[in-house]
Order: structure tokens, then C-alpha cells, then sequence
């Protein structure tokens, strides 16, 4: 099992920035690829980037540009620096980590970012 604790989502206004981190323990030797989600009120849930152990990245083209994500290895932590937020961006983002780049295997409690006009 991967427990993903999650932290940093907030309150901001548009254009502002935010630093969401993402601390992963227990089996983590068994994954490779972690990233973040995103659920809006009334919308599915959306892959936002993802990031692989050998640091390869994907975006979703609404954010690329804007968010950029990382990890660092030593730490078993991923992080994704949000600027220029709009209120597009407000939603429930989730730690997620997976064995490759498919769906998730295990998921974060969820942290909630709104960005206000």
C-alpha cells in the first residue's frame, strides 16, 4: 500500500499562486508515475500533470504554461506550482501515483484550491 498525504491548497485570488506538495510512504518502490487531479462541482475528475520517476511530464492543455509540476526523489514528495490561477482552476486536487502512465493505483484525501475573481 502508498499513503499520499496532501497540503497546500488555499484560498487566492485570480493571478495569484499556490505550491501544492504531495508526501508519499509505505510501498512506494511499486510506482513510478505520481500527479494531480482536479474535480470541479459538477465535473468529472481531470488528470492536471503527471510526472514520471525518470522525470518525463504531462499536462493538460489547460494549464500548460501556467503549472509546472516536479518531485524530488529523496523525499518521495511530488509538488505542482500553480501561477496565474484563474477561477477555472477552482477545485478538490488530488495526489494520485500509479505503476506507469495509466490510471491511478492510489489516491490523496483530496485539497481543496479556490481562486476568487
Amino acid at each position: 500500500q502508498v499513503q499520499l498525504v496532501e497540503s497546500g491548497g488555499d484560498l487566492v485570488q485570480a493571478g495569484g499562486s499556490l505550491r501544492l506538495s504531495c508526501a508519499a510512504s509505505g510501498s512506494i518502490f511499486s510506482i513510478n508515475v505520481m500527479g494531480w487531479y482536479r474535480q470541479a462541482p459538477g465535473k468529472q475528475r481531470e488528470l492536471v500533470a503527471r510526472i514520471s520517476s525518470g522525470v518525463i511530464t504531462t499536462y493538460a492543455g489547460s494549464v500548460k504554461g501556467r503549472f509546472t509540476i516536479s518531485r524530488d526523489n529523496a523525499k518521495n514528495t511530488v509538488y505542482l506550482q500553480m501561477n496565474s490561477l484563474k477561477t477555472e482552476d477552482t477545485a478538490v486536487y488530488y495526489c494520485a501515483a500509479a505503476r506507469g502512465f495509466k490510471e491511478p493505483n492510489y489516491w490523496g484525501q483530496g485539497n481543496q484550491v479556490t481562486v476568487s475573481s
